[in-house]
């Protein structure tokens, strides 16, 4: 008498294969919606601009302000002019489809989180107009597909990080307007960038200065 043959569970139900492929779109939803309402918990919102977006629904791709692909991940979030004011956080990192930030004027302070730096598909980081403190994250450099870089008109200090000269789909980069210091890199995209795009940084030095060191010692 032959032995039966060993069957997988998942091929022996189709059903459970179906409620699987049903299910991983609302894992992530969840995932993505917990990140944002974490965003929620940490801004002020006088103007109730983020009242939509309820943490019991099944994803945010309902919530005002956020627009998602057809697989219900976020690719959007749209919280420019929005008069919110406290900070930034790391759980945004986790959107991992996210293609544009758009968090400009507002009084939004604190720093910037490194873990922006996991936004593989970001396109557009504007949080330019804010009341931003620190460095500029040198992770901001593993966004290979960023674009448009606005970080202007915030309180921003240290040096502009080297590694973002590696982005070659940079168009737009403009720290205008912040405390920053050391030099302004010329190389890679950088070298189409306007020098206005710079200004009103008083301790930034010029490109005429950039073969004399990569970093300014004394930048800080």
């Amino acid at each position: 008498m032959a032995s039966p043959s060993w069957v997988s569970p998942i091929s022996a139900s189709p059903t459970l294969t179906l409620v699987v492929l049903v299910l991983l779109p609302l894992v992530y939803g969840n995932s993505e919606g917990d990140a944002l309402y974490t965003l929620r918990k940490s801004l002020s919102d006088p103007d109730n601009v983020l009242q939509s977006w309820d943490p019991t629904l099944v994803n945010p791709c309902t919530w005002f302000h956020i627009t998602c692909n057809q697989d219900n991940r976020v690719t959007r979030v749209d919280l420019g002019n929005s008069n919110l004011s406290g900070h930034l956080v790391p759980e945004l990192g986790n959107l991992e489809h996210l293609q544009y930030l758009e968090l400009y004027k507002n009084n939004i302070q604190g720093t910037i989180p490194s873990e922006l730096g996991n936004l593989k598909s970001l396109v557009s980081l504007d949080v330019y107009n804010n009341n931003i403190t620190g460095r500029i994250p040198p992770s901001l450099g593993k966004l290979k597909s960023l674009v448009f870089l606005r970080l202007n008109d915030n309180r921003l200090t240290g040096a502009i990080p080297r590694n973002l000269v590696g982005i070659s789909t940079l168009k737009v980069v403009d720290v205008s307007n912040n405390d920053l210091c050391g030099t302004i890199p010329t190389s890679g995209p950088f070298e189409h960038i306007p020098l206005n795009n710079f200004e009103n940084n008083p301790r930034l030095e010029g490109p005429e200065l950039m073969g004399l060191a990569t970093y300014d010692t004394n930048c800080s």
